[in-house]
């Protein structure tokens, strides 16, 4: 189960005040692009599920880009506070774009958890790419937590977000929000995951 505090930042100004502020606890960011797949009769999205692959480059270290595959199932998001099932594996860069440009690629691969339960729990024989998303991630260590704060790019607008996994939830966002508050910058809870924004055409209101 994956555990996260999710709240949105209104805009441009609060994302990059936001960032100013964590400057001193910066570790790194990520570049990601974020694709996604369901079954050609739309198994996995009428059961709530999600499989995506993720590629990644990390702008301040020397190591390759990579690539994660992970299948996410029934998502809740409910003041703030994000649970979902995951299951995440590497994948070869290479093999994630051939499967990008061809999906029944992806269900041909052997060795993959993930895949067999996609086949084998929700029933899929054949998988359509929906298309998908960018997204900048800078990551903080901060008050011994890890802080994500996104700025996501849609072909229709622009969201900023700030993350945060965690294994206490409710006292993790009342610092968070503290944070916020006693600086100044606008905030709501996240009511909808990326992929759901993403599926809905639209920014949230």
């Amino acid at each position: 189960m994956e555990v996260e505090v999710k709240v949105r930042l209104p805009d441009s100004t609060s994302h990059q005040k936001l960032s100013t502020l964590l400057s001193p606890f910066y570790t790194k960011t990520l570049l990601q692009e974020n694709v996604f797949f369901d079954g050609s009769d739309s198994q996995l999205s009428s059961n709530l599920a999600v499989l995506r692959l993720r590629f990644i480059t990390t702008t301040t270290a020397t190591t390759a880009d990579h690539c994660v595959l992970s299948l996410k199932a029934k998502p809740v998001i409910s003041q703030g506070i994000s649970r979902a099932l995951e299951l995440e594996e590497p994948m070869d860069p290479t093999l994630g774009r051939a499967c990008i440009a061809e999906p029944w690629r992806l269900l041909s691969v052997t060795d993959s958890a993930i895949v067999e339960r996609v086949k084998q729990e929700f029933g899929v024989s054949g998988l359509v790419c929906l298309g998908g998303f960018r997204n900048v991630r800078s990551v903080y260590d901060w008050q011994a937590l890890k802080i994500e704060v996104d700025e996501t790019n849609f072909d229709f607008g622009t969201c900023y977000e700030v993350e945060c996994e965690t294994a206490d939830p409710e006292r993790d966002k009342k610092l968070i929000e503290r944070f916020l508050e006693d600086n100044g910058i606008g905030f709501e809870y996240s009511q909808v995951s990326k992929f759901a924004v993403f599926r809905s055409g639209k920014l949230p209101l």
